[in-house]
């Protein structure tokens, strides 16, 4: 049996996940310093990774078997250093590649469904966990999860300027700070939010799966939609970069940019990125 057979074979039977070309369903995305951007992509399952020119490869491919490192791949995030880390429900793990693109594990406890990763100015590692309503917090070279707070539902969590914890739950969305939960809004105009990206001016953007939208909140807590409808989809990871915010939509299979002014293309606030192969 030749090689190319036994491959085509392991293949079939899932014993190595078919390479894939294209976008499958872009749960999450992280921006680097350099504008390299990844994404977690929950159906490859694996990251992927865009260059600043808009050229897709694998970064990471997972296996198909469940309870294998990032089967069930739910985030990213990418650290001060541009190490690229993800988060793992189907091994309740975060993990942390290595310079050879190797998945390593962070957290020696458990960790239950990670929604999104951020970081604090000790290189902490935050983790929204919707399993058991907390942010946890990881030293930078892993180890035991210790709670920060606790958060009905939180999912998209970020960390601004002065270091206060932004958490996005599915009823509210509240600032941690010294021990202390502020409520920024609450009785908002979500129907689904799932992550959040601050820009330097203390402005918030969310993105709505249900919505169609990003939502803008301002530092006096007032929100409105900054864009919303086509050619969204159903928009879930969000981040910024270099005055631009990234939108992917695993519904739509593509990455949008947004302008933070509002003002991007011809026909409207929102494009999408080219993706070379």
């Amino acid at each position: 049996m030749s090689r190319l057979v036994l491959l085509l074979l392991l293949v079939l039977f899932g014993a190595v996940p078919a390479p894939a070309a294209d976008l499958q369903y872009p749960l999450s995305i992280a921006a680097a310093a350099d504008g390299t951007l990844y994404l977690a992509d929950r159906n490859l399952p694996g990251v992927w990774q865009v260059t600043p020119e808009g050229k897709l490869s694998v970064y990471f491919q997972a296996s198909k078997k469940f309870r294998t490192p990032l089967n069930a791949i739910r985030c990213v995030a990418v650290d001060a250093k541009g190490r690229v880390l993800a988060g793992d429900s189907s091994t309740c793990q975060v993990f942390r590649f290595d310079e050879q693109k190797q998945p390593q594990p962070l957290a020696k406890g458990r960790i239950g469904i990670p929604m999104a990763i951020a970081f604090n100015s000790a290189g902490e590692i935050l983790v929204s966990d919707l399993e058991i309503h907390q942010v946890v917090k990881i030293p930078e070279a892993g180890g035991e999860p210790v709670k920060v707070t606790e958060s009905q539902a939180c999912r998209g969590i970020a960390v601004d300027k002065k270091d206060r914890l932004w958490i996005l739950g599915r009823e509210k969305l509240t600032r941690f700070d010294n021990g202390k939960t502020e409520t920024i809004l609450n009785g908002h105009p979500f129907k689904f939010p799932h992550a959040i990206a601050l820009d330097d001016a203390g402005n918030a953007f969310v993105s709505d799966n249900y919505a169609k939208a990003v939502f803008k909140i301002d530092p006096t807590g007032a929100a409105t939609p900054f864009a919303q409808g086509a050619p969204f989809v159903g928009p879930v990871g969000i981040c910024r970069h270099n005055g631009k915010l990234y939108v992917s939509d695993p519904q739509a299979k593509a990455v949008f940019v947004l302008a933070e002014d509002g003002v991007l293309a011809e026909d409207g606030n929102v494009t999408v990125l080219e993706l070379k192969p």
